[in-house]
C-alpha cells in the first residue's frame, strides 16, 4: 500500500522542522524536542480526569486516571503504559491517546509515569509498571474501579512494557488480567527484520538510528540476552497469557517484530488479533489529530479491550 495521504501531509509538514540528530542529542534534548511535537487539539471528551499517587516500595508514582462518560458505576480498568523509548514520554504527551481509549472501550484507564531511562535502566520501567497494577487490583476502592476487570495497554516501548507486565504478572501470581493492546510494540532487538531495511532510514518518524539510541539508554551495558522482560521476543514460554490485540503500522521499522510477536502467542495457544494497519506510520495511534484515519485502528483495540472487560 502506499503511504495513507494523511500522514503523507503530515510527514511533509514534519521535514519542515529541524531534524533531530540522536548521536549529539541528550535525554533532555529529545524529551524537550519530543513534548513539544505533541499536537494539542481538542481532546476527546471523558467524564472524569483525576491525578493519582501510586505510593510503592520505596518510591511514588505519578498516575492520572480517565473516567470515560457513561461508564458503568465501577468501571473495569486498563492500565496504559506511555511511549517513547523507555526514555521520554509523560502523562501529557499521551493524554489524549488515553481520553480515546477510555471513551471507545468504556473502560477507565489509569496512566502510569514509570521510572525513565538512562536515570533508571531496566528493569526500573517493567518493575514500576507490574507493581502499579498491583497496586491497582489493591486499590480497587480508592479508584472506584472494578479490580476483578483488569487489562494492559501500550504504545511501542509501553506496548513492550504492557507485554512484560503480562508476563510478570502470570509468572509471579500477579492480578489475572483479560486482555493485553499492544500498539507497534517494541518486542526485539533485531535490526536485520525486513521492515528495518524497508523503513528504518527515520524518513517515517521512527528510525534505526532512533532506536539504537534508545536501546542503548535503557540496556546500558546489559547483555539483552539477560534482560528477558525487555527483548520479550525471547521469551521461552509464551502460553498462559491473557488475549492480545496487536496492531502494528505498515510503514514502521517495528512492524515485523510486533507481527512476530504475535506470531508467537498465538503458536502458544493465545487468541490474538493481530493487524497491519496499511499506509501508517509509527505513533499513528497518538496523530488522530492530523490523521483521522487512525481511528479506526483505536475502535478496533478498543472495542476488543471493552469486549474482553465486558
Amino acid at each position: 500500500m502506499p503511504l495513507n495521504s494523511q500522514v503523507e501531509a503530515l510527514l511533509q509538514f514534519m521535514a519542515d522542522q529541524p531534524l533531530l540528530d540522536f548521536d549529539q542529542s541528550s535525554p533532555a534534548d529529545v524529551r524537550a524536542a519530543y513534548d513539544q511535537s505533541v499536537m494539542q487539539g481538542e481532546p476527546p471528551k471523558v467524564a472524569v480526569v483525576t491525578d493519582v499517587l501510586l505510593p510503592l516500595e520505596g518510591r511514588t508514582l505519578q498516575g492520572r486516571l480517565y473516567v470515560p462518560e457513561g461508564a458503568e458505576d465501577t468501571p473495569p480498568l486498563t492500565l496504559y503504559f506511555h511511549g517513547g523509548g523507555w526514555v521520554i514520554g509523560t502523562l501529557d504527551t499521551h493524554d489524549a491517546t488515553c481520553r480515546a481509549i477510555a471513551q471507545k472501550s468504556q473502560s477507565a484507564v489509569l496512566s502510569i509515569a514509570y521510572r525513565l531511562a538512562p536515570e533508571h535502566r531496566y528493569p526500573a520501567a517493567v518493575e514500576d509498571c507490574f507493581e502499579a497494577l498491583v497496586w491497582a487490583a489493591q486499590n480497587g476502592a480508592r479508584l472506584g474501579i472494578d479490580s476483578s476487570r483488569l487489562a494492559v495497554a501500550g504504545d511501542s516501548a509501553g506496548g513492550n512494557l504492557a507485554a512484560a507486565v503480562a508476563i510478570l504478572s502470570r509468572d509471579r501470581g500477579g492480578p489475572p488480567l483479560r486482555h493485553q493492546l499492544l500498539i507497534y510494540p517494541v518486542t526485539d532487538l533485531d535490526y536485520e527484520r525486513a521492515s528495518y531495511r524497508d523503513n528504518g532510514g527515520g524518513e517515517y518518524f521512527l528510525g534505526e538510528a532512533g532506536m539504537r539510541w534508545f536501546w542503548g539508554h535503557y540496556l546500558g551495558d546489559l547483555d539483552p540476552n539477560a534482560a528477558p522482560n525487555a527483548v520479550i521476543i525471547r521469551q521461552p514460554d509464551l502460553s498462559g497469557l491473557p488475549p492480545a490485540t496487536v496492531i502494528t503500522a505498515e510503514f514502521d521499522p517495528l512492524r515485523d517484530e510486533g507481527m512476530a510477536y504475535a506470531d508467537k502467542l498465538k503458536a502458544a495457544g493465545v487468541p490474538v488479533d493481530a493487524a497491519v494497519a496499511p499506509g501508517m506510520i509509527h505513533g499513528f495511534f497518538s496523530m488522530f489529530e492530523a490523521v483521522p484515519d487512525a481511528w479506526i485502528w483505536i475502535e478496533r483495540g478498543s472495542s476488543n479491550l471493552g469486549q474482553a472487560l465486558a
